[in-house]
């Protein structure tokens, strides 16, 4: 009987086991399906061959000239970009002052319903430039149960309503206003103030004003999970894990667009021509540190090459934009992992490396 145990027991351990490595995340390796420009799939390959990675889609835009370089996935491969999303919202803003909706000095209060709030006097280029004293995220204590519980089971910290969204805003603290402190919540009230100046949603005024003049047809805002494709990429953490989809409810404005290569190159083409609405947002206007700021945009000096760029990141993809606006050049990458990807677009666009 003993030993029927014994065995037993042994038994059950190693299905335990079997079961353990079977549904264990896989470490994700660079796709080695490669399709487009040999030269870039050769370049690009060298930068990201190391670390964890799956899909990987590379635009390289010079002059009238268009290079790409895809590890698995194609031009039409959508992708999140995360906080890319901010300079599409920062365009908004300079588009809506153009218009006379709105001004730099328009306050979040003349726009949304903050009551009394230390929110309600922050106007919306504190906003756009990340100085309002705003946290970065929402911090009452079941935003914060939310975010942190997202984090450890790779879910969307962001699904809130409008609604919602402005019970954070009521709720918020100002901190060291009038310097530099990334805020996701901030840039959402910037979004969702815009819109409310233009009398519409944030996906209908993105829609209308930035993707559909530049012809982003492929770039699109999902609101909840039935307006996912069948076929949407999933997302990856860098260990493998796979991260569930963040939509685009009332935080869109900061991180809820997903597009694919070829619109990003339409929509980096649409910046180094000046075609795109809102253009003013992308010169420079703050000192930060050895940085420079405009509508969200930042703007590095890489060894006398002046770079306008921002990122993205979500629960499983990173992104690049990367702007040489002297040489009209331009680099895009769009990843369904973690693994950074920055300082290898920047190697691209200047070969140079990015300290």
């Amino acid at each position: 009987m003993r030993t029927r145990t014994i065995v037993a027991a042994c038994l059950a351990a190693l299905l335990v086991v079997a079961v353990g490595v079977a549904v264990a995340p896989r470490v994700p390796t660079l796709s080695t399906a490669e399709t487009g420009d040999p030269d870039l799939l050769d370049r690009a390959r060298d930068l990201y061959s190391d670390g964890h990675r799956d899909l990987l889609g590379v635009v390289e835009v010079d002059g009238g000239t268009t290079s790409a370089a895809h590890f698995g996935g194609d031009g039409d491969t959508d992708y999140e970009i995360g906080s890319i999303s901010k300079v599409m919202t920062a365009l908004l803003l300079a588009d809506a002052i153009e218009r006379g909706e709105v001004t730099e000095e328009t306050s979040l209060g003349e726009l949304l319903d903050l009551g009394d709030a230390p929110a309600e006097d922050v106007v919306l280029v504190e906003l756009v430039s990340h100085r309002s004293g705003l946290p970065r995220l929402a911090s009452r204590p079941q935003d914060v149960i939310l975010t942190v519980t997202a984090a450890n089971l790779g879910r969307d910290p962001y699904r809130v309503d409008v609604p919602t969204l402005l019970d954070q805003a009521r709720a918020a603290r100002l901190t060291d206003r009038g310097e530099s402190h990334y805020s996701n919540l901030g840039f959402a009230l910037l979004g969702q103030a815009l819109a409310e100046a233009a009398g519409t949603d944030y996906a209908t005024l993105l829609r209308e004003r930035v993707l559909d003049p530049i012809g982003m047809d492929d770039t699109y805002l999902p609101a909840d999970g039935t307006e996912l494709p069948a076929d949407a990429t999933l997302g990856h953490t860098d260990r493998g894990r796979t991260a569930a989809p963040w939509l685009a409810m009332a935080y869109a404005p900061a991180g809820g667009v997903r597009s694919t290569p070829a619109d990003m190159e339409r929509f980096a083409r649409a910046l180094l021509d000046g075609t795109a609405p809102g253009m003013a947002a992308l010169e420079p206007r703050w000192d930060d540190g050895e940085d420079r700021i405009g509508y969200a945009w930042v703007v590095t000096d890489v060894e006398g090459t002046e770079v306008t760029w921002h990122n993205g990141g979500t629960g499983g993809f990173v992104s690049m934009l990367a702007l040489d606006r002297e040489a009209d050049r331009a680099v895009v990458v769009l990843s369904n992992t973690t693994t950074d990807v920055e300082g290898e677009a920047v190697r691209l666009l200047t070969g140079r490396d990015w300290a």
